[in-house]
C-alpha cells in the first residue's frame, strides 16, 4: 500500500502521540496509599505501649487548640517574612516573630510547586505526584483519607474563603464558603478583597472552629510582574494588616481557662525570580510557616528559622486538634508544638504519628523489617512502655525524667528515618504501561527510519507492506502470544495496572497493531537486504545516491548529539546552551557554502557555479536570474548578522538553572525607570514587524495588521508596560480587556481572509500563487496573535525572528539551493532555540500563564490553555509555519517538497521523544527524576503533540504530484466538449 509520504509521517506521529500517552500514564506514579479501611478512625488509634502484664491504656491525650485560623497567602516567599526586608514588607508578622509567642520555620514544598499539588499535600500529607501539574487545572473531588474529612467527621465546623481550588477538592465539607478563581492572574485587587471582606463578621462569631483564607494577590503579581515588583510591597503590608485583625480578634475573645488558638501562616509555594512557580528552585521550594498560640513560650529575639517539610503541618494540626492522622500521610509530627506539653502527653503524640508511619511503610515497602526507622521505632516503642510501667508505679526521680527524654529522642528520630524512606518513594510505578507504551513508540521509530530512502526520494511516497503482514501466518502467532503475555502479566501482577483496566476491545485493537507493525517492520528490513531487494524485484541503493554533503553531516551529527545529551541532569537543565551552540555552528557552516558560491569558485562557469549544492528536490528549468552585484555582499552579511541576533536575543532573558539567578536585559527594560525605553523599543519592534510581514499580504490585511499592532501597543500601554507620551505616570493601570479584544478582532479578520484565499486554492481552483497567498495571511494573523500574547522586553524576540526569516528565505535557501530535508532541519534548529530566547527552559516555572487571559473578564479554560501553549511554543511554531509558507512559495520546487518535509520533521521529533523515555525509565530512581526529568517529559510530549498538528496541517497543504495535471487535463476536456454539445443542439433543432 502505497502513502504519501506526509500521510505516512502524521499518521505515525499520531500513533507516538497516543504510545507516549500510555507511558505516560504509567511513568508518573500513584501516590502510596494505605491497603487498611479508606479512612483513619479515633477507635482505630493504638493503645499506650506498657510493659508488663498490665493492660495498655487506650488514653487519648487532650487536643491541643479549640480554634485555628489558617492564613495561607500564595506565592509567599520564606525571605518575604524572615529576609533581610521582612520588617519592612511584614512588620506586625517580624514582631511577632522576634517577640511574641510563636515558632517560625523555613517549610520545603516538593515540586510540582503548584497550587493544588500543595493543598493536597497540606491536607493529606502526601507527596502528590508530578501528573497533578496538569490536574491542576480542573481539579476533582480529593477522595483520600485526609484532615478536612476528619475534621468534619469529628464534628468541627469550617468556613473557608478564597482560592475555589479548596471548594472543588472538599465539597460539601465547608459550613459556609467563596470561592475565588485562581487563574485570572490579571486581577490581584478584587481576588483579595472578596475574602477580607467577610472577616470582620466572622471572627465575631463562635460558630466555628476552622477558619481557611486563602489569598490568591501576591501569586497574581508575581505573575504578572515578578518579585521585584514595586506591587509586592503594598501587597505584603495589606496581607500583615489582615493577619494583624486576625490576631487581635483571636486575643480578644481568649478565655481563661479553654483551650489556647492557633493561628498558622503559610504559602503553599515560593515564587521564582521571574515571577513564577512549579519547579524546585530554592525561591520556589522555600516557604514561611509561622505559628502563633499562647501555648507557646514568648520568644526574646530573632531565631533562625528551623527546616520542616511542608507535610510535617498535617500531623501536626490533627493532632493538636484531637483528630487522627491521614493514613497516607509522609510528615512527622513538629516537636516545637509540644513544647509545653506534659512528658507523657509529648510521647503519646510520637507515638501515634509513628504507629500511623509504621503502618504506611508495612504496606508500602516489601522489605520494611530492614529499614533503619521502622527498626529504631520499635526499639523506642519498648523504651515508652518501660517508662509507662515507672510512671503508673509512682516513680518520680529524676531518672524517669531522663529516661523519658531518651525515648523522646529515639522518637524524633525514628520518625525522621521513616518520613524520609516514606518520601522517597513517590509512589509506585506502573511498568506494565511504561513497557507497552514504549514498544509501540519504537515500533513507529522504526518503521519511520526504514522508510526514510522511500519518504525522501523523488517520488515521497512510502510502500507498507499491511495488507501482506494482516495476511500473514505470523500476525496471528503473535496476536496469541502477546495476548497471552497481557492475561499473564494482569492476573499475577500485585498492583494495578492502567493498561490491564482498559476494556478487551481496546486490548486487542492495542494488541493486534503491536503485532502488524511488527510484521510490518521484518517486513521492509528484509526489503532493505540485497537478498530482499532480488526477491521484490527492487535493486538496492546505490551509495550515490545517499551522498551526505559538509552541511547534512554536520545536521545529522548535532540532532543526534543533542538527543545523547539528554542523558545527563545538567545539560537538561541548561540545554538551551546546546541548541545555541548548534545555530552559532550552523551559521559558520552557512557562511562557508556562501563563501564557497560567492568568491571561491568565481573563476567555474555558470554552470558549475549552479551545481555547488544540487538541491534533490528542485526542477530541473529551476535556475536562478542574473546576479545582482549587492546580492552577494547581503548574503555574505546574513550568517554575521543571525549570529549578532542571536548573541543579543541571549542576554535578554537568562533561563535555566545555574544562571537564571542573574541579571538580563528583561529585568533591566522591565524596571520602571527604564519605561521610556521600553516604549521606544516596543514601537520600534511592532513598526518592523508590520514592514516584515505586509509584503506579502491584501490591502485589506495591511490595514487589518496596521490597526492590530496599533492595539497590540495600546493593550501594553493599559496594562501599564509600556506609554504613550501623553500619558502621566501616575496613571491608574487596568486589565486591557478592551484593547486586547479588538487585536483579537483584526485578527480574525485575517486569519478569515488567509484561509478563504487557501479553501479557494484547494477547492475551488489549483492555483499555487493563490495557495501561497493565503498561507502567508494566515502566517501574518498568527503573528499579530504572538505579538499580542509576548510581554513587552520580548518583541525583540519576534523582530528578529521575521528577520531572520527573510534574510534567509531570500538569500541563503533559494540562493543556495538547499534542498526541503535541510531547509526543515534549520527551521527546526531555529525553532528550537527561539524557544530558549523567549525564556523558556525545561522548568514549569517559566511557563507564562498570565498569557492565557489576555482579554478575558473570567477564567474559561480552553482560550486559557490554547493560548498558554501557543505563547510558550510561539518559537517553534513560527518556524514550522513559516517552513510551510516558504514551501508553498518555491515555484522552482517539485511537488515532493511537501513530503520531504514533513518526514523531517517527524523524525526530529520522534527520534528524541523516544529516545527520552528510554532515559527517563532507566534513571527513574534518579535523584532528580521529579526536578529534572520529568518537567523534561511533559516538554517533550506536548511538543510531539504540536508537531503531529503541524504535520496534519503539511497534509492539507499538499498536492499530490498529479492533482494539477488531473485539474489542467479536465478543464481541456471540458472546453472541447462545449462545442460538440452546441454542435449536437444545431443537430437536434434540424
Amino acid at each position: 500500500m502505497k502513502v504519501r509520504s506526509s500521510i505516512f509521517a502524521s499518521f505515525i506521529l499520531i500513533l507516538e502521540v497516543v504510545g507516549v500517552a500510555l507511558f505516560l500514564r504509567g511513568f508518573f506514579p500513584v501516590p502510596l496509599k494505605s491497603s487498611l479501611s479508606s479512612k483513619s478512625k479515633l477507635s482505630d488509634l493504638p493503645a499506650e505501649p506498657l510493659a508488663g502484664s498490665s493492660p495498655n491504656n487506650s488514653r487519648l491525650p487532650q487536643p491541643l487548640f479549640k480554634r485555628v485560623v489558617i492564613m495561607l497567602v500564595d506565592a509567599l516567599r520564606e525571605d518575604f517574612v524572615f529576609g533581610p526586608n521582612g520588617r519592612r514588607y511584614m512588620p506586625y508578622t517580624r514582631h511577632l516573630v522576634e517577640r511574641g509567642s510563636s515558632h517560625s520555620f523555613v517549610a520545603k514544598a516538593r515540586p510540582p510547586t503548584v497550587t493544588m499539588p500543595r493543598i493536597k499535600a497540606l491536607t493529606t500529607g502526601t507527596i502528590p505526584g508530578f501528573i497533578d501539574v496538569v490536574m491542576n487545572l480542573n481539579s476533582p473531588a480529593l477522595l483520600e483519607d485526609n484532615l478536612i474529612w476528619q475534621a468534619k467527621a469529628a464534628g468541627k465546623r469550617m468556613v473557608f474563603y478564597g482560592d475555589d481550588t479548596w471548594v472543588r477538592l472538599f465539597p460539601k465539607h465547608f459550613m459556609e464558603h467563596d470561592g475565588t478563581t485562581s487563574f485570572f492572574v490579571s486581577d490581584y485587587t478584587e481576588v483579595d478583597n472578596n475574602v477580607t471582606r467577610h472577616l470582620d463578621s466572622t471572627l465575631k462569631r463562635d460558630d466555628w472552629d476552622i477558619l481557611i483564607l486563602h489569598y490568591l494577590g501576591l501569586d497574581h503579581i508575581g505573575h504578572i510582574s515578578g518579585p521585584h515588583s514595586s506591587l509586592i510591597q503594598p501587597k505584603l503590608l495589606e496581607m500583615d494588616d489582615v493577619l494583624k485583625k486576625i490576631h487581635g480578634a483571636l486575643v480578644s475573645k481568649e478565655a481563661e481557662g479553654s483551650l489556647p488558638y492557633l493561628l498558622v501562616l503559610c504559602g503553599d509555594h515560593g515564587m521564582s525570580e521571574t515571577g513564577s512557580h512549579g519547579g524546585s528552585s530554592e525561591p520556589e521550594v522555600n516557604t514561611p510557616l509561622v505559628l502563633i498560640s499562647p501555648a507557646f513560650k514568648r520568644k526574646v529575639g530573632m531565631e533562625k528559622p528551623e527546616v520542616v517539610e511542608q507535610v510535617d503541618l498535617t500531623p501536626t494540626l490533627a493532632l493538636g486538634l484531637g483528630l487522627p492522622i491521614s493514613q497516607n500521610s509522609v510528615g512527622r509530627l513538629i516537636p516545637g508544638v509540644l513544647e509545653e506539653t506534659s512528658l507523657r502527653d509529648q510521647l503519646r503524640f510520637l507515638h501515634l504519628n509513628g504507629q500511623q508511619l509504621s503502618c504506611l511503610l508495612k504496606d508500602s515497602t516489601p522489605g520494611f523489617e530492614k529499614e533503619a526507622g521502622f527498626e529504631q521505632f520499635r526499639v523506642a516503642e519498648k523504651a515508652h512502655g518501660s517508662w509507662m510501667k515507672l510512671f503508673f508505679e509512682g516513680n518520680t526521680s529524676e531518672v524517669l525524667t531522663n529516661m523519658g527524654r531518651k525515648v523522646l529522642k529515639q522518637y524524633m528520630e525514628a520518625l525522621a528515618s521513616m518520613s524520609s524512606a516514606l518520601s522517597k518513594q513517590l509512589g509506585k510505578y506502573d511498568m506494565y504501561s511504561m513497557v507497552a507504551g514504549t514498544v509501540f513508540v519504537f515500533q513507529l521509530l522504526l518503521v519511520l527510519l526504514l522508510a526514510m530512502p522511500e519518504a525522501l526520494s523523488g517520488e515521497a511516497a512510502v510502500d507498507l507492506p499491511v495488507l501482506s503482514a494482516l495476511l500473514s501466518l505470523p500476525f496471528y502467532l503473535l496476536c496469541l502470544l502477546l495476548a497471552s503475555v497481557h492475561v499473564l502479566v494482569c492476573t499475577s501482577a500485585e498492583s494495578s495496572c492502567y493498561f490491564c483496566s482498559l476494556s478487551w476491545g481496546l486490548v486487542f485493537a492495542a494488541v493486534a497493531f503491536s503485532s502488524a507493525m511488527f510484521c510490518i517492520l521484518i517486513s521492509m528490513v528484509t526489503r532493505r537486504l540485497p537478498l530482499g531487494s532480488l526477491i521484490h524485484g527492487k535493486s538496492p541503493l546505490r551509495s550515490s545516491e545517499w551522498s551526505l554533503s559538509e552541511l547534512d553531516v554536520l545536521l545529522l551529527a548535532g540532532t543526534v548529539g543533542h538527543t545523547l545529551s539528554l542523558a545527563a541532569s545538567s545539560f537538561v537543565e541548561e540545554e538551551h546552551q546546546i541548541w545555541y551552540f548548534l545555530l552559532n555552528t550552523l551559521c559558520l557552516a552557512v557562511f562557508q557554502d556562501v563563501c564557497r558560491k560567492y568568491f571561491r569558485e568565481q573563476s567555474a562557469s555558470r554552470d558549475e557555479e549552479e551545481l555547488v549544492l544540487p538541491s534533490k528536490d528542485c526542477h530541473p528549468s529551476a535556475r536562478p536570474g542574473p546576479e545582482v552585484f549587492p546580492e552577494r555582499w547581503l548574503a555574505l552579511a546574513t550568517p554575521p548578522f543571525t549570529l549578532v541576533c542571536c548573541r543579543l536575543l541571549r542576554s535578554l532573558n537568562q533561563t535555566g538553572v545555574q544562571w537564571a539567578h542573574l541579571p538580563d536585559v528583561g529585568h533591566w527594560l522591565n524596571s520602571f525607570e527604564h519605561r521610556t525605553l521600553l516604549s521606544l523599543l516596543a514601537a520600534f519592534c511592532l513598526l518592523l514587524i508590520y514592514f516584515l510581514v505586509q509584503r506579502r499580504c491584501s490591502w485589506v490585511s495591511k490595514v487589518a495588521l496596521a490597526l492590530g499592532l496599533l492595539g497590540v501597543y495600546s493593550y501594553r500601554a493599559a496594562v501599564g508596560n509600556v506609554g504613550f507620551p501623553w500619558q502621566r505616570s501616575g496613571r491608574a493601570t487596568s486589565k486591557g480587556t478592551v484593547e486586547a479584544r479588538f487585536v483579537y478582532v483584526f485578527i480574525l479578520g485575517i486569519l478569515f481572509t488567509g484561509t478563504k484565499d487557501l479553501l479557494r486554492s484547494q477547492i475551488i481552483t489549483a492555483d499555487a500563487k493563490l495557495k501561497s497567498k493565503g498561507l502567508w495571511e494566515i502566517y501574518s494573523g498568527l503573528v499579530l496573535l504572538v505579538s499580542l500574547l509576548f510581554r513587552a522586553h520580548n518583541l525583540p524576540v519576534l523582530c528578529c525572528c521575521l528577520l531572520i526569516q527573510t534574510l534567509m528565505a531570500q538569500f541563503i535557501w533559494k540562493r543556495l539551493h538547499y534542498d526541503a530535508a535541510q531547509t526543515t532541519i534549520m527551521h527546526y534548529w531555529f525553532g528550537q532555540a527561539f524557544f530558549y530566547f523567549q525564556g523558556n527552559s525545561n522548568n514549569i516555572a517559566t511557563v507564562d500563564i498570565s498569557v492565557g487571559f489576555v482579554g478575558l473578564e473570567s477564567y474559561v479554560e480552553a482560550p486559557a490553555v490554547f493560548l498558554t501553549a501557543l505563547s510558550t511554543y510561539a518559537g517553534p511554531l513560527l518556524w514550522a509555519c513559516h517552513l510551510v509558507c516558504y514551501l508553498s512559495s518555491e515555484r522552482g520546487r517539485s511537488p515532493a517538497a511537501f513530503g520531504h518535509g514533513c518526514y523531517c520533521l517527524a523524525l526530529l521529533r520522534s527520534v528524541p521523544a523516544a529516545a527520552y523515555i528510554v532515559l527517563v525509565t532507566a534513571l527513574r530512581y534518579h535523584l532528580f527524576i521529579w526536578s529534572v526529568f520529568s518537567p523534561k517529559l511533559l516538554y517533550e510530549s506536548m511538543h510531539l503533540l504540536l508537531t503531529a498538528g503541524v504535520c496534519l496541517f503539511f497534509i492539507t497543504m499538499e498536492q499530490s504530484p498529479g492533482s494539477s495535471q488531473v485539474h489542467c487535463v479536465t478543464v481541456s476536456r471540458l472546453r472541447n466538449l462545449v462545442p460538440m454539445l452546441s454542435h449536437a443542439l444545431c443537430n437536434t433543432d434540424t
